[in-house]
């Protein structure tokens, strides 16, 4: 299968009190297919966000090499990588970061505003995909979480990235809500050949992966193929 992830050798090192003392990735190594489904396993502190931010070019590499489709993100420069960004990926966030003073629908229209693909229909569609019909002119404070984060599901979706980047997806609904936002998630993703990179310290995400990837201390020691649970 087509590798459209791949980070080699990375180090991020964070300047603490004048001194390079903090280390958040330390040499790790990652490769990812078209339409895969994984999940970057680990407790809290372990590499995961950070490693989210170097692939999506938000964060730049003490050292080593990040190619997304086949394009090395230091030689795209800023401008190339906000692009990249606009066109090519979608984001999750754990806390949702909804705009509070927008709808569900003005929410997911921007998205598509911001590719300039402004399509009111494709809007009404994506949350419609995301069981949120009749919901579309609630804010956010009129919301569940779990409805919440559908919205943010549907904002992702809606200019159908090449890749999807989720940040603890789940870590702020309760169990079944979380099940409920996860399946639908990566049964979206499947259905549209989506890669999908999840950050997540529950092993209940993992089982709806195609492989789970666990981190600690900065790098990834083993690989799981779902439906089991890393250790």
């Amino acid at each position: 299968m087509k590798t459209v992830i791949r980070a080699t050798d990375l180090w991020k090192q964070y300047d603490r009190d004048g001194q390079d003392n903090s280390a958040a990735l330390r040499g790790a190594n990652l490769e990812i297919a078209a339409g895969e489904v994984v999940a970057l396993y680990g407790k809290s502190g372990s590499g995961k966000t950070t490693m989210l931010n170097l692939l999506a070019g938000l964060d730049r590499p003490t050292k080593g090499r990040v190619e997304m489709e086949g394009q090395d993100l230091e030689a795209l420069g800023e401008e190339g990588r906000t692009r990249l960004r606009r066109e090519r990926l979608g984001f999750i966030f754990q806390f949702f970061n909804l705009l509070p003073t927008l709808t569900a629908f003005e929410n997911v229209f921007l998205s598509l505003e911001l590719v300039g693909k402004p399509d009111p229909e494709l809007a009404r569609k994506a949350l419609w995909a995301v069981g949120l019909e009749g919901r579309e002119g609630r804010f956010a404070h009129e919301l569940s979480g779990g409805e919440q984060q559908r919205v943010a599901i549907a904002r992702a979706i809606v200019k159908e990235p090449v890749i999807i980047l989720a940040d603890e997806p789940t870590g702020n609904l309760d169990t079944r809500t979380g099940n409920r936002v996860l399946e639908l998630l990566t049964n979206r993703c499947r259905e549209f050949g989506t890669t999908l990179i999840m950050a997540t310290h529950s092993p209940l995400t993992c089982r709806f992966t195609d492989r789970a990837l666990r981190m600690v201390d900065g790098v990834i020691i083993e690989e799981n193929s779902s439906p089991e649970s890393p250790p």
